[in-house]
């Protein structure tokens, strides 16, 4: 069979090229639609949804102060709330005065008892009363106190006086025994609670902490009689 093609050259380009541009404006309106449609979400997105977030929030933000406003001792619910968080602080630089017990155990000899203590933690000073078996005893306490040392667990390679300024402020004796009162100053870090401390007692003093059966550490001072009574 013989065909003839009857349409030249330049009508079948003429034809692809309609083709063409009809497929080229296609996907431009096609495209151009969607980045019209993306451009409209954005609109709402940005002008109507946010807005409407941002309206609810602050509509949600009302209603709370309004009502923390209308709360009975709001003010003082607040205060107690702040109270509470430096609780820890608080409690870590708190004083640890429970260990006074534990160091007077420590550095007083068994034949020294203690009636009375006074402590200051603010100027770190002590004040102890007592009595003794004689002036030898009582000055064995003081000069236990005065070379006590003590070591921390935060650097163990650091010891220093526990004590320091030891006086022996009064003594007295008579019938019954003797009586005494020393004043001293101690190592504020001996009552950190942020730190653990030991004592080294001098080993040449027999104290309680050193005996079997040790008498009671804290008794009733003996009443004594001075010259003309």
């Amino acid at each position: 069979m013989i065909q003839f093609n009857l349409l030249p050259d330049v009508k079948m380009e003429y034809i692809k090229a309609k083709r063409l541009k009809r497929l080229m404006v296609t996907v431009s309106v096609l495209a151009a639609g969607g980045l019209l449609t993306v451009a409209v979400l954005l609109f709402l997105g940005v002008n109507v949804v946010q807005k409407k977030h941002l309206n609810d929030l602050s509509k949600d933000l009302t209603s709370d102060a309004t009502k923390l406003q209308n709360t009975p001792n709001i003010n003082k619910i607040i205060t107690v709330q702040n109270q509470l968080t430096s609780l820890t602080t608080l409690h870590d630089s708190k004083t640890s005065a429970s260990r006074l017990f534990d160091y007077l155990a420590q550095v007083t000899p068994s034949n020294v008892s203690i009636a009375n203590v006074s402590a200051d933690y603010a100027a770190s000073t002590l004040t102890i009363g007592g009595a003794g078996k004689d002036f030898v005893a009582v000055n064995t306490f003081v000069d236990t106190l005065k070379f006590t040392t003590f070591t921390s667990d935060k650097d163990a390679t650091k010891s220093g006086p526990a004590f320091t300024k030891v006086l022996l402020t009064s003594f007295s004796s008579g019938d019954k025994g003797s009586t005494y009162q020393v004043s001293l100053s101690f190592d504020p870090a001996l009552f950190d609670s942020l730190q653990k401390i030991s004592l080294a007692v001098p080993k040449t003093i027999t104290t309680r902490s050193q005996i079997s059966q040790p008498t009671e550490l804290f008794q009733r001072s003996p009443t004594t009689k001075t010259g003309g009574q």
